[in-house]
């Protein structure tokens, strides 16, 4: 225990309380890049920090969002009024949390994998980000299906990378934000899905346990149990719902205290009735499951808003709505009237 325990004890619960999940806006710049391309607007730092305002300001978001992850330049900007921007998010009682990784680079040796980089200097880096606000901390560690793929070697890369991290996390005062995504892009069944995310689970907490990390302060982001996007046959929503709980019952210990899902490239609706789906089969779980979307949350307001300031208002009611569905979603109460 550190000497910051009961602080994140605080932390990790308010980011899964009840009816409340997490909005994703970390995007990278290459990420962001492509998102704006799709309304046609330049990824000008300008135009990053004007959307991430919208984002960030939406009035009434508080009700239904208990943290929002930054990106690095999201961190150090500030509204159109000059407030920092972990400032305007503490002012409305949400928490600042910034991703801290520097994404995947290829694995040596293993063709098709990937391993996630940004544990130098990481421990400067924290003391900065909690100086600046941040309250919780984010790192995704990818795992791609394939032939023959994933090798055993890149989850313990990946999960070993997860777990140092976490401690990093700890010993700083900031909650660590596990998220390993077994990614949805290839054509493997929903039982293929099944496999690789236990395998994934079970490794990772393995290293999570070797390395001293307190599973009681650490939060679990992690993808659904689905079809490949490529798949003939794809999965329903009861079948999805099943196979991720049942995935999570046998691999993630009781003590965690919340379960995040990110939608994974799902389109916003799915992604919202299969959390409502797993909260109706499953009122009795160890934890709450509930959302840290981006896109799922986002593509809606980001193609209201489409660059113009005349739209922000409407964009940000596009938003709140989203939220309110995936907040209805996490207690089990989302219905398509919502």
């Amino acid at each position: 225990m550190t000497k910051f325990a009961h602080e994140l004890e605080t932390t990790a619960r308010a980011m899964v309380a009840k009816g409340k999940g997490v909005l994703a806006i970390d995007e990278s710049a290459p990420t962001i890049e492509k998102r704006f391309k799709t309304i046609n607007i330049a990824s000008t730092e300008e135009n990053r920090r004007a959307y991430r305002d919208l984002l960030i300001t939406a009035p009434g978001s508080a009700e239904y969002v208990s943290g929002m992850i930054l990106y690095d330049e999201t961190m150090r900007q500030s509204t159109s009024k000059g407030v920092p921007f972990p400032k305007a998010l503490a002012d409305q009682g949400i928490m600042p949390g910034i991703k801290v990784d520097k994404g995947t680079k290829e694995l040596a040796g293993k063709p098709g994998e990937v391993v996630t980089e940004g544990l130098d200097g990481l421990r400067e880096r924290l003391a900065e980000y909690r100086q600046l606000g941040a309250k919780f901390a984010k790192w995704r560690a990818v795992i791609t299906i394939g032939n023959g793929i994933p090798t055993s070697a890149c989850i313990r890369t990946n999960t070993h990378a997860l777990a140092r991290y976490a401690a990093l996390c700890q010993e700083a005062g900031i909650v660590p934000m596990v998220e390993p995504e077994v990614l949805m892009d290839a054509d493997n069944t929903i039982d293929t899905c099944y496999d690789v995310t236990s395998r994934t689970l079970t490794a990772l907490f393995s290293e999570l346990e070797k390395q001293g990390v307190v599973l009681e302060h650490t939060i679990l982001k992690v993808n659904m149990v689905v079809s490949g996007k490529l798949c003939k046959v794809q999965a329903g929503v009861a079948e999805v719902a099943e196979k991720t709980v049942k995935c999570l019952r046998s691999t993630v210990p009781a003590i965690i205290p919340g379960i995040v899902f990110l939608s994974g490239g799902q389109s916003a609706e799915l992604a919202t009735i299969h959390l409502n789906a797993m909260n109706v089969a499953n009122p009795h779980l160890p934890w709450p499951l509930s959302f840290s979307y981006g896109r799922a949350l986002q593509e809606p307001c980001l193609k209201a808003w489409g660059g113009k300031s005349e739209n922000v208002a409407n964009a940000q009611q596009v938003l709140l709505h989203r939220e309110k569905c995936n907040s209805l979603a996490s207690l089990g109460k989302y219905t398509s009237e919502a």
